[in-house]
Formats: C-alpha cells, sequence, structure tokens
C-alpha cells in the first residue's frame, strides 16, 4: 500500500515493548508543548499498560484539547441519501451482496423533507454520506444544494460535509463549488492483506486508489480533509501508526494535515455475519487509550466521534481530544422520517440520546455544544486554519462562535430545563472571557435575543 511502510511499523510496534516510564513522561511533557509526536514516540505511548501512566497520557491529552480547542463540542447531524453501492464490504450492511437490505436514493424533495425535520430539532451541520458509486457525482452536486436551499424561519444548514466515493480531480472540484466544507474518506484499515480480505469486490477493492483520492481532493482545492480507519479490523497500534504515516506523507506533500479524524469501531450490521465476530476486538479502555494517544500525536486535528459508542462512553471521551460529535443521528436513507418503512441501517447504533438530551449532557460536563461553521464561511480553512490551531490561537474563536450557536438552539429549540441550565453555562463562560471578548459576546447575545441569527466573529 503506497506510503506504508509495514515493515517499519512492526519494527516500532517492537521496539516500544521495552520503552521506560521516563522516556513516556519525556513524550509527555514534549506533547504539551502542543508539538507533533513522531512515529516512534507515539509508537511508546501505545505500548504503556501501566494504569499510572495511561492516566498521565489522559491528563496530557485533556490538558492538549482544552488549550486548543477549549470546552467547545462541536455536533453535527449524517444525513444518509443512499445505501446503494458497488462495494461488497464484508463488515457493512450496504455491502452490494446483501440481498437483505432494501435499496433507496432518495429523491432531492426526499432530501430536502429530510433537512427540514433535521433543522426543527436544532441541527445546522449535516455530514452529507451515500453509498459509493464512481457514476454518482451530478447526485452528489444536487443533493448538496437541494440541502443549502431548505429553510425553516430564520434557520437553515450552514455547512454540509460529505462522505463519499473517491473521485476525479474534476469531480471534487465540482463538489467544492458546491459549497462543501469537509470530505472525508476513510482507509479503513492500512495493513494491505487484510484491507484486500474485507474489500473483495467493486471499486473499493484498490486500496492505493482510495489512498491516491485524498491526494486528489487537495489537488482540486479541497483543504479539508478527513480521514480514519475502522478499528477492529485489524490491530490497533499498526492502523494508528499507519494512519499518521498516513498524514506525515500529507504534510510533508501538501503541507496539510487533515482537518478531522474519525475512529468509528466495527458495529453489528444488518446481513454480515463479519461484523458480529470482530477480528481484532477492541476493549473500552484500549480505545479511551487510542482516542488519547492521536489527540496528542497530531494535536491541530478535529477528532469525531460517532453514535455508534454508547452515551456513557461519549460522555468520558469527550475529555479525551474528541472535538465533535453526532447527535441523534440515523444511518439509513429516509432514516428521519417517523413511522416510514423500516431500511436497514448502515450499522447499530449505541447512543440514541435526542439532540435535546445529548446537549443537557454536554451542559452538565461543562462543554459548550457548538454548531458553528464560521471557520468555513471566513475561510478559515487549510492552512489558515491550521496556523490558528497549532499554537492554540483557534480556542478564542471556537468559544464565542460556539456560545452564540448555543444561544440559538437554547432560544429556538431547547427545552426548558435545558435552556435554563445553557444559559446558566454562557454566563458562566462569559464571565471567564477578558473584557473586550465578554464585551463583543454581550453584544451578540443581545443581537440574538432581538432576533438575530447566523452572526460570528
Amino acid at each position: 500500500m503506497k506510503h506504508i511502510n509495514e515493515d517499519k511499523i512492526v519494527g516500532l510496534i517492537e521496539k516500544a515493548k521495552n520503552v521506560s516510564a521516563r522516556d513516556i513522561k519525556a513524550i509527555l511533557e514534549k506533547s504539551k508543548l502542543l508539538k507533533r509526536l513522531t512515529l516512534e514516540e507515539t509508537a511508546s505511548l501505545l505500548a504503556v499498560k501501566d494504569e499510572a501512566l495511561i492516566k498521565k497520557i489522559f491528563d496530557a491529552a485533556w490538558y492538549v484539547k482544552d488549550t486548543i480547542y477549549g470546552r467547545r463540542m462541536v455536533i453535527f447531524a449524517p444525513l444518509y441519501i443512499s445505501n446503494i453501492c458497488s462495494n461488497n464490504c464484508l463488515y457493512c450492511a450496504f455491502k452490494s451482496d446483501n440481498k437483505l437490505v432494501e435499496r433507496k436514493a432518495l429523491s432531492l424533495d426526499e432530501i430536502k423533507n429530510e433537512v427540514e425535520l433535521l433543522l426543527k430539532k436544532g441541527h445546522k451541520r449535516i455530514l452529507l454520506v451515500a453509498g459509493e458509486k464512481d457514476d454518482n457525482v451530478s447526485y452528489y452536486v444536487d443533493a448538496i444544494r437541494a440541502i443549502y436551499s431548505v429553510k425553516i424561519g430564520k434557520n437553515y444548514i450552514r455547512r454540509v460535509n460529505i462522505n463519499c466515493a473517491p473521485l476525479s480531480v474534476e469531480d471534487f472540484k465540482k463538489i467544492k463549488a458546491a459549497g462543501i466544507g469537509t470530505y472525508q474518506l476513510f482507509q479503513e484499515t492500512y495493513h494491505d492483506v487484510t484491507y484486500r480480505k474485507v474489500h473483495p469486490k467493486g471499486p473499493k477493492s484498490d486500496p492505493d486508489n482510495r489512498l491516491d483520492a485524498v491526494d486528489r481532493a487537495f489537488k482540486a482545492g479541497i483543504d479539508d480533509l478527513g480521514i480514519g480507519v475502522l478499528y477492529g479490523l485489524y490491530d490497533y497500534k499498526f492502523d494508528t501508526l499507519a494512519l499518521l504515516s498516513h498524514i506525515e506523507y500529507l504534510e510533508k506533500t501538501f503541507g496539510l494535515g487533515p482537518h478531522t479524524i474519525s475512529v468509528p469501531r466495527i458495529e453489528p450490521a444488518f446481513g454480515s455475519d463479519f461484523s458480529k465476530n470482530v477480528p481484532y476486538k477492541i476493549s473500552d479502555s484500549e480505545f479511551k487509550k487510542i482516542i488519547a494517544i492521536l489527540r496528542l500525536s497530531v494535536p491541530y486535528t478535529g477528532m469525531i466521534l460517532s453514535t455508534r459508542e454508547s452515551s456513557g462512553l461519549r460522555d468520558e471521551l469527550f475529555s479525551l481530544g474528541i472535538s465533535q460529535i453526532s447527535a441523534e443521528s440515523k444511518t439509513s436513507p429516509g432514516g428521519y422520517q417517523e413511522g416510514r418503512k423500516d431500511i436497514a441501517s448502515q450499522f447499530a447504533i449505541s447512543d440514541e440520546r435526542t439532540l435535546d438530551e445529548v446537549v443537557a449532557s454536554l451542559i452538565k460536563k461543562d462543554f459548550i455544544p457548538s454548531f458553528c461553521a464560521a471557520c468555513y464561511r471566513k475561510e478559515r480553512t487549510g492552512g489558515t486554519f491550521m496556523n490558528l490551531a497549532k499554537p492554540g490561537a483557534i480556542k478564542d474563536k471556537c468559544t464565542i462562535n460556539g456560545i452564540i450557536t448555543f444561544k440559538e438552539y437554547l432560544d429556538d429549540f431547547a427545552s426548558d430545563e435545558v435552556k435554563k441550565n445553557g444559559n446558566n453555562l454562557i454566563n458562566r463562560f462569559k464571565e471567564r472571557l477578558g473584557r473586550n471578548d465578554k464585551a463583543l459576546l454581550e453584544e451578540y447575545l443581545k443581537n440574538i435575543e432581538q432576533g438575530a441569527r447566523d452572526e460570528y466573529i
């Protein structure tokens, strides 16, 4: 597989078995300076088994995340527009050989209806998801435009990100022109033999084409890219280091790393025996360690957690590096329609809380629920964003913009109890700001109370 030296990664894992506690502490001190870790340093952290040292890793991860992003937590919803797929991924309910799943591609009117339902819940950010077909770019573009066209009162979707098939440079330019934010493409596993085994048929069976697609997206001018692996397909230490090898390649080639890293684990999928017998099952303890170490190794990147994980575990992971979460998710086309004929989800969802319940949980843990899309609107993407994120200078903008969008949610959608507790949270955070920022925020909050929406710095 391109860019991935498997022998080197295996060697680093073996060498790390002899790392000392003193070395671990030195690596953690480096990470607190917001410096990227090397593959060797990351391998050393992955080898740690001592509970006291793991606690230090967790503490360092929280320090780094709080220093760069503060206490805001970005919230989004996935919108599945199609489960028609050319691939036969063994772990997925949408695999082409699964005859038990009804296939559906939403019409533009159906897409708009889904968006209306999400807007009525309070969502402002959408991740468009579609089964992989290599001739679908016109459908993607039309879907993106349809999403942006929907308005409910003063509310509309402020940013569409997309997780879809690898495209050509020209087709990537088309979805960029339609107004996407981040393009997501997960390698699933970087272990070549395993990759080919679990992707036996379809365009996705070529691992190098999938790697190259990230390059093509950069070349097309999409400078916010999301990558990730599907944990459970292969050894987590190998895939984590391989993911970081990919990031090193991107930084060297394009001067930019990923805007986001996603960390899904395999969950049971309808019609997939493979998904119910995970070959490299990862415990919750190991999963926590992975997330904390990724935060330390790539401190500037956003880290995304889906509703695959349970509500209790998700709440714990907020403090270990996660900065973006989905909420009240449905993972099938038309899934937000009540009373509709059920179409199988792509995978099982564990956190079934409503958006309001997720917001309530964040408030309780002193996090700012954020629906912000300001960086995209202000063209703080790619290198511009990285230059602010790496030294932690994005934090103040994230905090203020997060509070602004949170206040909008409280006034327009929140239950009475959430509204009360949320306004108390805003007042607490307001008092933590410097005089100028506090005055600026108070002006925006006053505008919201007078009916203004979608203001940002």
